[in-house]
């Protein structure tokens, strides 16, 4: 046996166990990928995701799709390999891990914060819809998510608008860390909610915890609705990103006639009480799926412009969208000629 042959033989076992001892190394990136994509206008599971109680709706064949971003989970980083990968992939990314999963986020937390900015995010989107209309949608405070296990679990719920807790009554969510910070753990504290139609009053018993006396709700500001909508989603999906497209989705439904002409539009963005579209993650990711779902015309916060106009987009035109109207403008302009002069997004634009 040669020495060149005695070497390999040597050397294979010793790559191999190096390899193997590389793939269980993680570096502290976050690897983005293009998610699914939704239409709103649509139905899961036979139910339609928006439904109206109250008001007359308009359904047709039209699309809205919010995008989406996979995103790996908060467990530490990802391995060498999953991330050379993603480096060699056009269509994905990488994000400094603390920059997504910050302050060493579970997954546990990393549910609950997207839970919470998905409820706040449909219910402001309802609003603003509302608000575009033409009506007067006054602000409340209400939970967006209860924390398993504290003393709020299987007391209050999800959307319970908070009236009065204690001896507060309560007009905005300062008001509600307040009410809550100033107990007495270990001491009963009524809460008075509107639930849909019905007034509630539910003791809860404040616990005592490092930041203070807690009950396990997540408050955020809500909406006291002259009609009732319902937008119902996968719960897999969360974060804010949709805000603008629930939006446009349940404007359509409320207003005679095709938004979109009966062709598919998509975008992403986040949406305040006051309609103004923010930026999100993943921009490039949630092109590639919407041009894969056949969009035609993508919707653009303004601070993501110019990070859009790398993503590989086809023929879909990108637009930038500072606010719901202006995207309703935009929409309906290009729904009577798809050649029409549009904002455009720019490596200046923000």
């Amino acid at each position: 046996m040669s020495q060149r042959l005695i070497a390999a033989v040597v050397a294979a076992p010793l790559l191999a166990a190096l390899i193997a001892t590389a793939a269980l190394v993680k570096v502290p990136y976050v690897r983005y990928q293009p998610g699914l994509t939704v239409d709103v206008l649509g139905a899961e599971d036979g139910e339609e995701i928006i439904t109206v109680q109250g008001h007359r709706t308009y359904r047709d064949d039209g699309q809205l799709r919010l995008t989406t971003v996979y995103v790996s989970p908060p467990d530490g980083g990802v391995g060498v390999f999953t991330a050379l990968d993603a480096w060699l992939d056009p269509e994905d990314a990488l994000y400094p891990y603390d920059t997504v999963y910050p302050d060493n986020q579970t997954q546990e937390d990393a549910d609950q914060r997207s839970s919470a900015q998905m409820v706040s995010s449909q219910d402001t989107a309802v609003a603003v819809a509302m608000t575009e209309m033409g009506y007067d949608v006054p602000q409340t405070a209400e939970v967006l998510a209860v924390t398993e296990g504290m003393p709020a679990d299987g007391k209050l719920k999800v959307r319970d608008q908070l009236l009065r807790i204690g001896d507060t009554r309560i007009r905005t969510v300062e008001d509600v860390f307040t009410a809550v910070g100033g107990a007495e753990a270990g001491t009963p504290l009524e809460f008075v909610v509107q639930r849909g139609s019905e007034r509630r009053t539910v003791s809860v018993t404040p616990k005592s915890t490092p930041d203070g006396p807690k009950v396990g709700v997540v408050p955020g500001i809500g909406f006291d609705f002259p009609f009732d909508v319902s937008v119902a989603l996968d719960p897999n999906i969360g974060g804010p990103s949709a805000g603008l497209m629930f939006s446009l989705g349940v404007y359509d439904v409320l207003t005679p006639g095709s938004l979109t002409g009966s062709r598919t539009v998509a975008g992403t963005g986040t949406i305040d009480p006051e309609g103004r579209v923010g930026p999100i993650g993943g921009i490039q990711q949630k092109i590639v799926a919407a041009e894969e779902a056949g969009a035609r015309l993508f919707l653009v916060p303004p601070d993501n412009c110019a990070e859009a106009l790398s993503a590989p987009a086809g023929d879909m035109r990108l637009v930038r969208t500072p606010t719901m109207s202006a995207a309703v403008q935009a929409v309906e302009k290009w729904t009577e000629n798809p050649d029409a002069p549009l904002p455009r997004c720019s490596k200046e634009a923000a």
